[in-house]
């Protein structure tokens, strides 16, 4: 008669369970979602404090721009001669809807007004002349990368024209040109000339980041594959090259429009920008530059945010670029 140890005994032949430990854990490969160049690039710059910070600078400056009643519900324009020169109102900087926070110029306009107003037409400029730039220099980018030959021949030395006459100077002679100082052109006009003289000058950079991105992409194995199987050109470069292509662009476009940002004040300090009716952070520094003495002020604050600005989209420029090349990181 078998005892009650042998008759529960395990029969060699089952398979025995064996219990999961943390080295068996640590070699079973874990399971992580396929991430694209944008969506990693996206997980990768979550992480980093630069982006983090600069994005929330440029909000609020997008957010000054496009509302910038949110901000203050003084109109820039209004002349007030009682408060010439006064100087700021530092126990009204906590009170929301104060005037006199950032003192006023002296023709007696509330200064923190117009420096809030003045984003508009900065960040306008800029964002509008990045993409007119984007579009047509990536437009020719791409044809004279991908067709090659004599198109690229042709496109390179066109663009040649352009990159031979200094960006400053260039800007001088047409804006000069075409909205001279003793012309009184309007606000739209005058914006819209100062954005058209940042595409003329631009577009061949941006030209040729695109063509050496379009270069290397047209190489990859999966651009032949699909050239192997019969799809038309322009299927190619709008789902194969161009979705692959364009990271260096944004790269450049972001800290390119800060650089424009930059240029649109110092043109405006010249007195060959933007000028009134427009307000703008260019404008009000090149106003103040005969008073630095007694008002300092009247330059510190728009030139204040004039670097914060200028300095918010090169560091997010710097952020994209780090994650949009994994060499970098």
């Amino acid at each position: 008669m078998s005892s009650p140890e042998v008759a529960t005994a395990t029969s060699p032949t089952e398979p025995t369970a064996v219990p999961a430990t943390p080295a068996a854990a640590e070699v079973a490969p874990r399971k992580e979602k396929n991430r694209g160049l944008w969506s990693d690039a996206w997980y990768e710059l979550r992480r980093k404090p630069l982006f983090v910070i600069s994005a929330i600078l440029i909000t609020i400056f997008v957010l000054m721009a496009a509302f910038p009643q949110l901000f203050s519900s003084v109109d820039p324009t209004v002349q007030d001669l009682h408060k010439s020169l006064e100087k700021p109102d530092f126990g009204a900087w906590f009170k929301f809807g104060e005037q006199g926070q950032f003192g006023y110029n002296v023709l007696g306009q509330d200064i923190y007004a117009r420096v809030i107003y003045g984003a508009r037409a900065s960040i306008v400029v800029g964002v509008f002349a990045v993409l007119g730039n984007m579009l047509l220099g990536g437009f020719f980018g791409i044809v004279s990368g991908y067709l090659g030959g004599w198109t690229d021949t042709l496109l390179a030395r066109f663009g040649d024209i352009f990159l031979g006459l200094p960006f400053v100077l260039g800007a001088l002679v047409i804006l000069s040109t075409f909205a001279s100082v003793q012309s009184d052109p309007s606000a739209f006009r005058i914006t819209s000339l100062v954005i058209l003289t940042f595409i003329v000058l631009g577009w061949p950079s941006f030209a040729r980041i695109m063509r050496a991105s379009v270069l290397s992409t047209k190489q990859l194995d999966y651009v032949h594959a699909a050239q192997a199987l019969g799809a038309r050109p322009g299927r190619i470069v709008f789902r194969h090259v161009l979705p692959n292509a364009m990271a260096p662009m944004v790269v450049v476009g972001t800290i390119t429009l800060g650089a424009y940002i930059g240029a649109e004040a110092t043109l405006s300090f010249l007195g060959v920008g933007l000028r009134p009716p427009v307000v703008s952070w260019g404008i009000m520094i090149g106003e103040s530059r005969n008073f630095m003495e007694p008002a300092p002020y009247i330059m510190a604050f728009p030139a204040a945010f004039l670097v914060v600005a200028v300095l918010s989209f090169v560091m997010l420029g710097d952020a994209v670029r780090d994650a949009l090349d994994p060499k970098l990181r």
